[in-house]
Order: structure tokens, then C-alpha cells, then sequence
């Protein structure tokens, strides 16, 4: 591996997260603290029946998130089903009904698991009027609950938290459509195709003949990144040269990954009015991108065996146009986004490059997480470790100005709860239940042993966090996980907006409590370290005993 292009590449990452940070994030705030609306957007309203200046309570809110994503799950399986009689379907069948709710499922809520080859599956219909819409809806939605939770901490004595279709609204029209236009432009100048072109049969230099594939990437691929879905237009996602051409595209793809999440702490600093704040939750993101880089790098740098050595790291399903540096570059930001997509075979890193992977998605997805859901998730972190902190120094339980009380510190712990109950629960029954294992074993593990249970570990863990991506190993597209898996996704997206959106609601009814000589300063060095620690000791104690099974055992073999 040449060390001079990682570090160059990490820094070059890191200069230009520090120039968007500021302007993206003041930007940001602006979009949702606005009480102006754009005509378009007025149009919108009175095309829905919304009255743009109402607030909404919480669960007002949370109905209307919920209303909205069923509709959304309804009309993407419809579409798919219809598939064959749709313009521009390229002669393809109608999705099979348990991968059609499968793949609905998915990309509503903002997963996009994909246990079936895009480009000889879905049509161009279907691809842009189903899967690239539900990419900027799904993305928006999260914001919208992150702003909503960041509101709670800004009011006081308020019983609203906005208005999710104003929220939804603006999250597309002025953020994510616009970004994503100019970023799909940018890609197709590096070589991202954009067509209608379909299949082209071409000969090959020997002589035979292949079906070459065409399509409208560039345009899917922008809001697939910006809006950390994953969600990839060809079956080898950013690995595929129409995907991601080159090296330099391959880094505009990661920084598209990170801008909005990264830039989102700023928001919640001009929001509440601490900027100081932003720079502590953003401080803790960034350390834990960092280690988790670092260790993906030296796991599949420092590959064990010959072939490996000889190569200069672990290559197998690697590109080598890209490397070992810009695939666990690619491959840790996906997995600490949400984002689920790969420029290499995940299933192909070495035991302990695929175990740090699953930490990334086990720890939350925080670091920084998907578009919202990784802003809105640090803070219940934040709320845990302020609670913590609390009964070590025997200070006041307080963040952010309001006060963290039973109730609160209830729905923090059913928030970090919810995924790994998921996690565990449908591995567990994957082995427990002889007739599901009989399928699992021997349908859908391709490697039998230690890896074929981190493949399913690997399956849940993605769901359940609205990752996405695979241990492409196991072939998902049974009975068991289309259904398994589609239960995952719904409960680990709904079930943490709900306790959010609850704890938003609960905190804006409260008044601000000024801060006292026993009110734990959380915008020092000291309360980053501890929400890092308590971020990661949650999850190791949670997990550990199965990684132990799985990628751990593997790896000490």
C-alpha cells in the first residue's frame, strides 16, 4: 500500500470537510429557521391541503412522518409490480412481490438493501420515478427529525416542534435537489454515465459477444451519496466503472457521503445557540472516523499470508484502479453514514477489516451518521453520557440548557436499544428455527463456519441501522430475509424516530435551566472523550459476545 497517497488523500478529505463545514451548516440552519416560503413550495402546500404555518405537536409530527412513509412503501411496491407494462422498462418482468416489499422497504427508509442485481432487474422507470424519488424523500425525512429533535433543545416551554411538511419540503427543494443537480453534473464530467441507451451488444476482443448496460447513473449516484442511501444503479455499486470512474471521483463520492452530516453539528451550534457546541459534537464524529479508518486501513493493509504480502495488502475484492487506501476509505464512510455503498467486496476484507465494519454500524452510525439520523443519534448519546457523568461526579443530569429526567433518560434507553435487540433477535432466529436454518445454511451462506455467521450478523446489522450494504456472500433473496430483513429495516428506522421525535417533544415543553456550578460543561475536550467512550463501550458490551462468535474467532484463527 503507498502510505504517501493515504495520508495525502485523508488530508485532501479533511481540508475540504473543514471548508464546507461552516457555509453548509450555516446554510442549513438558515433553510429550516426560515419563515419565509419559496412559491414553488406555497404551490406545493396548496396542491396537499398543508397549511405551511401550522406547527404540529410530536406526535402530530410523528403521524404525519409515519402517513407519509406508508404511502411512500405503497406506491414504490405498486410501481415495481407494474414494472412490464411501464415505458422505458427495457423488456423486464415485474418484480417479484417479496423482493418488491423488500426493496420498497429498503429505500423508504433510507436502507437501500439491495438483494437483487439493478441493471438486469429494474428499468429506467422504475430507477427514476421509484428508487431515485424515495432517495431524496427518505434522505429528507431524517433531516427533518434531526431539526425537529434539535428544535426540543432550542424551545422552551413550547408544546410544537415545526412542521414536518414544511421540513420535508425545504429538505428537497433547497437542499438536497439542488446539491444533487450540481453534483451530477460534476460526476458526469468525470466519466458517470447518463443515457437511455439500454443494452448495447458489443464484441469483445476475443471474439464473443456481452451485453453492455447504459442508464441515467449520474443522476442516481449524486443523491444516492448526498443522501447517504447506497443504493447502487449497477449490480457492483461504486466498484463499477460507470459508477466510479476514477480515483478522483472516488473521493468526490466519499466527500458527497460526509458534507451534509459532517456540516449538520454546525447547524445544531447556530440552532441553540452555541457554536461551541457544534465543534464538540463534531469533535466526537471526527475522532471516531479517524480510529475507524485507521484500524479498517492497517486490517486490510497488513492482511495475513502470502498472497496478501506479495500483493501489498489484502486485494481480493478490491479494484486496482482504487487500492487499498481509497476502499477502506470508502468502505468506513459508508459504514459510519448509513450510506451502504461499496467500491470493494466488503465480504472479501480480511476477519478483522469486516469486524470493524459491523462496529461501525453496530456503534449507531454516529460518526457521522446518515443525513439526520447520525445527528439526532449522537445527541441521545449525548444525553446518556450527560446522565452518566451525572452519577460518576454527582453533578446535575443537564444538556444543552434543559434538564434530563426520568422520562428523558426512559426514551434515551429504549433509542440505543431498539437496534441491537433487532440485530440479535433476527440472528438468533436465523440458527434457532430448524426450518429457517435449514434455509439459511443451505441456500443462503456461500462460506459455511465463522464467516457464514458473520454474513447473517453482518445482514442484520446493516438492516436494522439502515446501512444497506452486504457481506455479498449471502444470497438474501428468500422467503426468510425479504421478510426478516424488511421487519429490521421498518422497526430500526420508525421506532428510534418515534422516542426521538418523543424526546423533541419533551424537551421543547421544558423551560431553559440556567447553568449552575453543577452543571456538567459539555463543550470541553473532556465531555468529547467521554461521549466517545460511552459511544463505543455501549455498543462493545451490547455486541461483543456475538462478534466473539463471528468476525473475532474468525480472525484470531
Amino acid at each position: 500500500m503507498n502510505v504517501g497517497f493515504a495520508i495525502l488523500q485523508a488530508a485532501t478529505l479533511a481540508l475540504i470537510l473543514a471548508l464546507v463545514y461552516k457555509p453548509l451548516g450555516e446554510y442549513i440552519a438558515r433553510v429550516y429557521e426560515s419563515t419565509r416560503h419559496l412559491a414553488v413550495e406555497r404551490g406545493l402546500y396548496r396542491l396537499v391541503g398543508v397549511n405551511p404555518d401550522a406547527e404540529q405537536t410530536w406526535r402530530l409530527y410523528l403521524r404525519s412522518v409515519l402517513a407519509f412513509s406508508v404511502l411512500s412503501v405503497v406506491l414504490l411496491f405498486a410501481l415495481q409490480r407494474a414494472q412490464a407494462i411501464l415505458p422505458l422498462s427495457l423488456g423486464m418482468p415485474a418484480v417479484p412481490s417479496g423482493l418488491a416489499f423488500n426493496t420498497a422497504v429498503s429505500f423508504v427508509t433510507n436502507t437501500n438493501w439491495q438483494s437483487y442485481s439493478p441493471d438486469v432487474t429494474m428499468g429506467y422507470s422504475v430507477q427514476l420515478l421509484g428508487l431515485a424519488v424515495q432517495n431524496f424523500l427518505s434522505a429528507a425525512v431524517g433531516i427533518a427529525v434531526a431539526i425537529a429533535l434539535v428544535r426540543g433543545f432550542a424551545r422552551h416551554s413550547s408544546g410544537t416542534i415545526g412542521n414536518f411538511w414544511v421540513d420535508l419540503t425545504r429538505g428537497i427543494s433547497r437542499l438536497l435537489l439542488p446539491l444533487a443537480a450540481i453534483m451530477a453534473v460534476v460526476l458526469v464530467a468525470g466519466g458517470v454515465i447518463q443515457n437511455l441507451n439500454g443494452f448495447t451488444e458489443v464484441t469483445t476482443l476475443t471474439g464473443g459477444s456481452q451485453s453492455i448496460p447504459g442508464g441515467p447513473a449520474a443522476s442516481q449516484e449524486a443523491i444516492k451519496l448526498l443522501g447517504t442511501n447506497g443504493g447502487g444503479f449497477f449490480n457492483a455499486n461504486s466498484s463499477h466503472p460507470f459508477e466510479n470512474p476514477t480515483a478522483w471521483t472516488n473521493l468526490v463520492q466519499v466527500v458527497l457521503m460526509l458534507a451534509i452530516p459532517f456540516s449538520l453539528p454546525r447547524a445544531l451550534g447556530r440552532m441553540v445557540g452555541s457554536t461551541k457546541q457544534g465543534y464538540a459534537v463534531l469533535a466526537a464524529m471526527a475522532t471516531i472516523f479517524v480510529v475507524s479508518l485507521s484500524l479498517l486501513t492497517w486490517a486490510e493493509a497488513s492482511g495475513a499470508g502470502a498472497a496478501p504480502q506479495a500483493a501489498g495488502g489484502a486485494m481480493e475484492g478490491k479494484e486496482q484502479r482504487f487500492g487499498i487506501a481509497a476502499s477502506t476509505l470508502f468502505g468506513a464512510t459508508s459504514t459510519l453514514t448509513s450510506t451502504g455503498a461499496v467500491n470493494s467486496m466488503h465480504d472479501s476484507n480480511t476477519a478483522f477489516g469486516g469486524l470493524i465494519t459491523m462496529i461501525n454500524m453496530m456503534i449507531g452510525e454516529v460518526a457521522p451518521g446518515g443525513v439526520g439520523s447520525g445527528l439526532y443519534g449522537m445527541l441521545v448519546l449525548a444525553i446518556i453520557t450527560v446522565f452518566i457523568a451525572g452519577l460518576l461526579v454527582g453533578r446535575t443530569p443537564e444538556f444543552l440548557g434543559k434538564k434530563m429526567g426520568p422520562r428523558e433518560m426512559k426514551l434515551a434507553s429504549m433509542f440505543i436499544l431498539v437496534t441491537p435487540t433487532l440485530v440479535l433477535l433476527g440472528t438468533a432466529l436465523s440458527f434457532a428455527i430448524p426450518a429457517i436454518r435449514e434455509s439459511v445454511v443451505g441456500t443462503s451462506i456461500l462460506n459455511p463456519g465463522l464467516h457464514g455467521l458473520s454474513e447473517v450478523l453482518y445482514a442484520f446489522t446493516s438492516a436494522a441501522n439502515n446501512n444497506g450494504s452486504a457481506f455479498a456472500g449471502l444470497t438474501a433473496d428468500t422467503t426468510w430475509f425479504n421478510t426478516a430483513l424488511s421487519i429490521a429495516m421498518l422497526l430500526g428506522r420508525f421506532i428510534p424516530i418515534a422516542l426521538a421525535l418523543a424526546l423533541a417533544g419533551s424537551l421543547a415543553s421544558q423551560s431553559t435551566v440556567p447553568p449552575t456550578v453543577g452543571t456538567l460543561p459539555t463543550q470541553t475536550p473532556q465531555f468529547v472523550g467521554l461521549l466517545v467512550g460511552v459511544t463505543l463501550i455501549v455498543s462493545a458490551l451490547t455486541y461483543f459476545p456475538v462478534l466473539a462468535l463471528g468476525p473475532l474467532a474468525e480472525g484470531l484463527q
